[in-house]
């Protein structure tokens, strides 16, 4: 797992970190019995799941190795197989 670099983008530590704020915010809320603050810090997690998402689409996160078309992809895995 190590040598794919998994994860290892600016979009995917932005946007894990903005949602482990929002869940620690909502769960010190939760403790505290106060809903208004839960939901916020709820809101704060789904924002940092579209801020990663905004980000990567931005192209600041993992780039997308596709083939062009269906026969590119068949190329390539007949030509690994021989």
């Amino acid at each position: 797992m190590a040598g794919n670099s998994h994860g290892h983008t600016l979009a995917a530590w932005t946007g894990t970190t903005i949602i482990f704020i929002g869940f620690l915010v909502a769960g010190a809320f939760m403790v505290m019995a106060q809903p208004i603050g839960f939901w916020a810090g709820m809101a704060i997690t789904v924002i940092g799941g579209i801020v990663g998402w905004v980000m990567s689409a931005m192209g600041m996160g993992m780039p997308k190795d596709r083939p062009q078309d269906l026969t590119e992809l068949l190329g390539k895995t007949a030509h690994a197989e021989s």
